[in-house]
């Protein structure tokens, strides 16, 4: 599969299962419109975008060192699991839209980015997610080469975001409970499958493959 059109389907399944950040961009469109849940999304991904450049700065320069790659390439692989796995579990319950969230702010963009920003388990995920696919382009390349390829994935996270905003115009006629599950599971299913994959290329650079 072509690196862009991957990264784009992985950022797709990430930004899809029903989280807080969802929950926000879903709250913002179902009360106010598309225009709002699309900049309340548009600022979550202005947070993925935070901290895919604190990564970046961060790992870029250790990321020739085997043992790094491998733990990078396992972290992201194990990131991918748990995550897909939660969002099947969470898939199974109940998918509350009027959960409390930040929405009262004026400012829907800074509602998106504090949602998203704040949750400590991106941090995990973009160490381990970013970080291994930074890991898998800088050896075609340069660093500045291997982030533009890697960015792409905020590509598939504001089409993921820009599409839930979309299904809000049409209200809970479209978006209900069945169709949040569904996506839920879709998602997890191929997140799981990312993160088998990411665990088989750290196997790999482990034996020096």
């Amino acid at each position: 599969m072509n690196a862009v059109l991957r990264n784009m389907v992985l950022g797709i399944s990430l930004a899809a299962p029903i989280g807080p950040s969802g929950i926000a961009i879903i709250q913002n469109g179902l009360r106010h419109g598309f225009l709002r849940a699309f900049l309340t999304g548009l600022g979550v991904t202005m947070a993925d975008a935070t901290y895919l450049l604190v990564v970046f700065f961060g790992l870029s320069r250790f990321l020739e060192i085997r043992a790094v790659t491998v733990l990078i390439w396992s972290l992201g692989g194990l990131a991918l699991l748990y995550i897909g796995y939660r969002s099947i579990r969470d898939a199974m319950g109940r998918i509350d839209f009027e959960k409390t969230v930040v929405v009262t702010a004026r400012s829907p963009l800074l509602v998106g980015y504090v949602v998203n920003v704040s949750n400590p388990i991106a941090v995990v995920w973009w160490v381990g997610v970013f970080g291994s696919l930074l890991s898998e382009t800088a050896a075609a390349g340069s660093r500045l080469d291997a982030l533009a390829v890697s960015s792409t994935i905020l590509i598939g996270i504001l089409l993921s975001h820009s599409t839930m905003s979309l299904l809000t115009q049409w209200g809970k006629r479209f978006l209900n409970e069945r169709t949040a599950k569904f996506i839920s599971v879709v998602a997890g299913i191929v997140l799981i499958l990312f993160g088998l994959r990411f665990g088989y290329n750290g196997f790999r650079a482990a034996l020096g493959g």
